[in-house]
């Protein structure tokens, strides 16, 4: 029992920084519908600013987001206008297309700028762990997940409390109805994306602390943020932190009982799986053909 409790523990911390890693993502595709396969290249963008600052200036890496996410917003605020804006009003799939094409070109400068070796970002509390009732916590886990759990609650203040998110939510349910309202829906798309990517920001800061990383480490976190929010429901916020909390639990679990090479397997399983039987996800609403359309 003991060992179940420790592998279902070290999934749910892990879980909440996979949860604001894929609410960007997440939030992007309920605003414009678009699925952003720019997400995991940021992602490391973020991770690899997090090791500089963090080797050159010697800040807490879990500090850094405070820079990183910034940072990231602005790099996403001016994508959306230079390369996404465009595609979006050309073609539904030129805008898939143009975020792959974001995720290549990303993945190329990172590794002009920084190679292509591995690198991991390992604050002194590393190897560090909490023994709570006999129960190993890592320190790094634990921080991390309490920095993902305010940037979320971050989030979701400013979406619920504020004029921009109140703008973002009515976006999403109807940009013509927003444009009714007064609503600049140019100006939200572009905030949304912004947002989104963001987030990214914040997350890449918080997995450089997790795990090691390199350029094509993009690949694997596109994969697996598309796992989360197809899991959780494309565009809800609630869904992709449920995801995000299935999936890591059952990484950990299956790392823990079968075998580690097996974990890597258990996003694109769920995706099938959720394809198959639920394809709205968990906590998705199934829309009308006509009204996806619009």
């Amino acid at each position: 029992m003991g060992t179940f409790l420790q592998a279902l523990l070290l999934g749910l911390l892990v879980g909440g920084v996979y949860a604001l890693a894929a609410s960007g993502m997440s939030l992007i595709f309920g605003v414009m519908r678009v699925v952003n396969l720019a997400q995991g290249g940021m992602l490391i963008l973020s991770a690899y600013l997090t090791y500089t600052l963090w080797e050159t200036i010697g800040l807490d890496p879990l500090l850094l987001v405070l820079i990183t996410t910034p940072c990231l917003l602005i790099v996403g605020w001016a994508t959306y206008y230079v390369f996404i804006e465009r595609s979006r009003t050309t073609d539904a799939s030129m805008a898939l297309v143009t975020t792959f094409g974001l995720t290549l070109i990303t993945k190329g400068v990172i590794a002009l700028i920084w190679g292509n070796e591995p690198k991991s970002v390992t604050p002194d509390y590393a190897n560090r762990s909490f023994d709570v009732f006999g129960l190993k916590l890592p320190q790094a886990q634990v921080y991390a997940c309490l920095v993902a759990v305010v940037v979320l609650g971050a989030l979701y203040l400013l979406l619920r409390r504020t004029w921009l998110g109140r703008s973002v939510q009515a976006t999403a349910s109807s940009s013509e109805g927003a444009r009714l309202i007064g609503i600049e829906v140019r100006s939200t798309w572009a905030a949304a994306y912004a947002i989104g990517v963001g987030a990214a920001g914040a997350g890449g800061s918080l997995l450089s602390v997790l795990y090691p990383f390199m350029p094509s480490s993009a690949d694997h976190w596109i994969g697996l943020l598309l796992a989360i929010v197809v899991l959780g429901g494309m565009g809800s916020l609630a869904g992709s932190v449920l995801g995000a909390l299935v999936i890591a639990a059952a990484e950990s679990l299956t790392a823990t009982y079968i075998s580690p090479d097996w974990a890597s397997a258990v996003p694109y399983l769920a995706i099938i799986l959720v394809l198959v039987a639920r394809p709205q996800g968990l906590l998705g609403a199934r829309l009308r053909e006509d009204m996806s359309r619009a």
